[in-house]
């Protein structure tokens, strides 16, 4: 018996551990943009396919990330190179991909918003499905364009349509066409919640959220916003973050602060989970420019059948309480003032020994109608009511605008910002180690992984650097500045791949 056991023990200090999937954007709960990934590559090469598994492509936009699961790649794309005939005009296109080849499994074909309503801050023309799912066994869980929450059967059609929804051909098929009867190669829809049709939320621009899943509760940031005017919140008392039940679709529960008049532009950030002294907390940042924390609902703690209960709001935090509070309208053509906007995910690390849990945040001007600043900020989730500036541990000035979500490994903070600058500060002081300046505007954030900061931007500049105190170029890749050569999705990694987004292609590179 002995021998058995001493032999099963060489065994498994053999065998190498088995790689993990990346089933959501950023780390479960925590939203960090850290992968434990190993074996990463440092440069690969298009032309000649060096360090290339395969390519996979897309429509001619995708502004998504990846996520890799249960043998599966998703990521959200355009119709303008369609893989299916029976979907003709502009859709909204989230394409199944085999994780091992790169072939199209199935795709979920969504109608745009605005081929139906004429308005093209519904659901920008061209644009495609922007929000990345969340997959959990064999469900993914996403927004659509059309603001709508939906559960995804990972298998699609090919074993058939499971219900309840059974709509599928009527949902793929615009406004007065007939049904697209669905096939093999089309995704199924398990269950279907349309905020726009249960809280009157008005989606603009284009949808983006990435469902937080807590047990069976998913916690989702609505996605309303201003109208065509920019001067108006036209659903003032919809939710800005709801909690639905991951079985029915059911929601359950939602923000009780009525943040709709506050609306700078839309709600385009999705929540992160931390526990701060056995407390569980959902962690928002607002569209208000306000982060907050709630109590994360309690197994069990759906309300009745047909009732909607308030999330409990234990901190609020203004990333900017000196800035003006109106909508982005007004400050068209002025860059020195405005709101600032949470556009990135809020990010928690939790404490350790003598080491405290600390938040971080990024912050600062909109895109296209505000100041040319923004920040990184440090926040101590340790708080309860108005903790504007009590919780302010540091604050660090970047040189503009921010749309990431910061990446925090071994005491260091990586982040970027518009200006095409990557940042690496102290994360326990804010200080300052190194800048590195890249050609063309940073959307997409830093992905830490191998030692390694991954990152691509809007002019198709996909840069290596190492993830430590000295900013050192370890491989650079330039694909041309080219539309269908930008960057504006995330990196992401699973399985000892990593995987990289452009508007019209998918890169899957394989390292050692």
């Amino acid at each position: 018996m002995k021998g058995r056991i001493a032999v099963l023990a060489l065994f498994l200090a053999a065998t190498p551990a088995v790689a993990d999937d990346q089933p959501q954007f950023g780390q479960r709960f925590t939203r960090n943009m850290v992968s434990t990934e190993t074996g990463l590559p440092e440069s690969f090469d298009p032309a000649t396919g060096a360090n290339v598994k395969w390519v996979a492509p897309l429509g001619t936009h995708s502004y998504a990330t990846p996520v890799i699961a249960g043998g599966r790649v998703y990521l959200g794309t355009n119709n303008e190179r369609p893989r299916d005939p029976r979907h003709k005009g502009d859709r909204a296109v989230l394409m199944c991909f085999d994780e091992e080849d790169g072939n199209l499994l199935w795709q979920l074909v969504i109608p745009k918003l605005s081929e139906d309503l004429k308005d093209p801050f519904l659901d920008w023309k061209q644009i495609g499905f922007c929000s990345p799912p969340t997959v959990e066994g064999d469900r993914a869980y996403t927004l659509t364009n059309r603001g709508e929450i939906v559960c995804l059967d990972v298998h699609g059609m090919a074993n058939g349509n499971d219900g309840p929804y059974r709509d599928e051909a009527a949902h793929m098929a615009p406004r007065g066409h007939a049904p697209v009867e669905p096939g093999p190669l089309d995704g199924d829809v398990v269950w279907l919640t349309d905020l726009v049709k249960l809280f009157g939320v008005r989606t603009h621009d284009q949808v983006h959220g990435s469902i937080l899943i807590d047990g069976d509760y998913l916690y989702v940031n609505s996605c309303n916003g201003v109208d065509n005017t920019h001067r108006h919140v036209p659903s003032p008392d919809a939710p800005s973050l709801v909690v639905l039940d991951k079985r029915t679709g059911k929601v359950v529960a939602r923000d009780p602060l009525r943040i709709g008049p506050r609306i700078f532009h839309c709600t385009w950030s999705s929540p992160a989970l931390g526990e701060v002294n056995g407390r569980r907390l959902i962690f928002f940042g607002g569209p208000d420019g306000v982060v907050y924390a709630f109590e994360a609902l309690a197994p069990g703690a759906a309300p009745s059948e047909g009732e909607v209960t308030k999330l409990t709001e234990v901190f609020r935090f203004d990333t900017d309480p000196t800035a003006p509070k109106d909508q982005v309208h007004r400050f068209v053509g002025n860059r020195r003032e405005s709101p600032s906007e949470i556009l990135g995910m809020p990010v928690f690390v939790s404490g350790e020994g003598e080491r405290p849990p600390r938040l971080y945040v990024t912050h600062g001007g909109d895109l296209w109608w505000g100041k040319r600043k923004g920040w990184l900020k440090c926040i101590d989730p340790i708080r309860e009511g108005d903790a504007t500036g009590k919780a302010l541990v540091w604050s660090y000035e970047l040189s503009r605008e921010v749309c990431s979500t910061p990446s925090v490994h071994d005491g260091l903070v990586f982040v970027t910002d518009v200006g095409g600058t990557i940042h690496c500060v102290d994360a326990k002081t804010g200080q300052p180690y190194w800048t590195h300046k890249c050609d063309g505007e940073f959307w997409a954030s830093t992905l830490v992984a191998d030692g390694k900061v991954y990152v691509g931007t809007r002019r198709g500049q996909f840069v290596v650097l190492a993830a430590s105190k000295e900013n050192r170029l370890l491989g650079e890749v330039n694909l041309g500045a080219a539309e269908p050569n930008q960057i504006s999705g995330t990196a992401a990694t699973a399985n000892g791949v990593l995987y990289v987004p452009t508007m019209s292609r998918l890169f899957a590179l394989k390292g050692r």
